[in-house]
């Protein structure tokens, strides 16, 4: 059974009047997904890009984005209820992970939470990005660090299968360009490849083309006290 990301985090969890930080927000439909649903949201990214998006479009409530990587945050200690991470944790460089999920323990309270969501290395999702984008080798570097991390307890590991749509080929191409640039080149050279693998893998529902990816949840909670 497929379900949203945000729809398997507030099974899990209460947001209601929880002050939230999502790590490496993008374009913020997380954070905006978390003020409709009561809590005082903020997100962190550090690409400019991203930043332009998520200010560009309409707030939801008192929602706020700030400039800044996972490893540095410009926030105080215990500043947050709740931290998540969604797609984002494999994004750190592997020599930084560490020292983001010490940022994360830093900046929550006693007794927070520490929400991580990562992709698994499977799925029809997995498979369209992989020839571009191959994360592999971070994403196990990212659930490594999970595993290791001795300030944060680990409270819970859960699977869920989720989904996402592409209008066309093209809006996937304008999707993987304007996360990331570099990757113009290695994919103007597959771009017969990829638009045959589009199809392929992608389930035709009528608005689009849909694509599944697996996705794994660790819960970590900062101690009290």
């Amino acid at each position: 059974m497929l379900i949203s990301d945000s729809t398997f985090l507030s099974q899990q969890l209460d947001l209601q009047n929880k002050r939230i930080l999502d790590v490496g927000c993008g374009a913020g439909a997380m954070v905006r997904f978390l003020a409709r649903n009561g809590a005082q949201a903020c997100g962190l990214e550090c690409t400019p890009s991203q930043l332009q998006r998520a200010h560009s479009l309409a707030a939801v409530a008192d929602e706020q984005y700030f400039t800044g990587v996972a490893q540095a945050m410009p926030f105080a200690d215990a500043s947050f209820d709740l931290l998540t991470f969604f797609n984002s944790l494999h994004h750190v460089p592997i020599e930084s992970m560490a020292a983001a999920l010490r940022e994360a323990a830093r900046v929550l309270v006693p007794g927070g939470t520490l929400y991580v969501a990562e992709p698994l290395t499977e799925g029809s999702g997995f498979a369209l990005h992989a020839p571009v984008d191959d994360e592999t080798v971070v994403r196990a570097a990212a659930y490594r660090v999970i595993q290791e991390v001795d300030i944060l307890k680990l409270c819970a590991e859960l699977f869920y299968q989720t989904s996402y749509r592409y209008a066309s080929f093209e809006d996937f191409k304008a999707d993987m360009l304007s996360i990331d640039a570099s990757r113009t080149e290695k994919f103007l050279a597959q771009e017969p490849e990829l638009r045959t693998s589009f199809k392929r893998l992608g389930e035709a529902d009528g608005e689009g083309y849909r694509f599944v990816q697996p996705m794994r949840v660790n819960i970590l909670q900062k101690p009290d006290g």
